[in-house]
């Protein structure tokens, strides 16, 4: 399991669990349910990191939880 922080709601509109990594601009991923969706975003965080290292963008560093106002 990555060190990002992973939020992750329901959406009506979708009809699936969303889950964002605000720490990753774009890193998202959805499921049918909340297992479904957090293992579908450990792959996409893999594959974010992944592709960010091959383009030499720079990685941020695990934050853990983020304060928001």
């Amino acid at each position: 399991m990555s060190k990002y922080e992973v939020i992750i709601y329901w959406s009506d509109e979708d009809g699936r669990f969303i889950a964002e990594v605000p720490e990753l601009p774009g890193c998202m991923a959805d499921g049918e349910t909340r297992a479904s969706v957090l293992s579908n975003v450990e792959t996409v965080i893999a594959e974010w990191l992944e592709t960010a290292e091959l383009e030499g963008r720079e990685i941020p560093v695990p934050k853990g939880r983020l304060a928001y106002a």
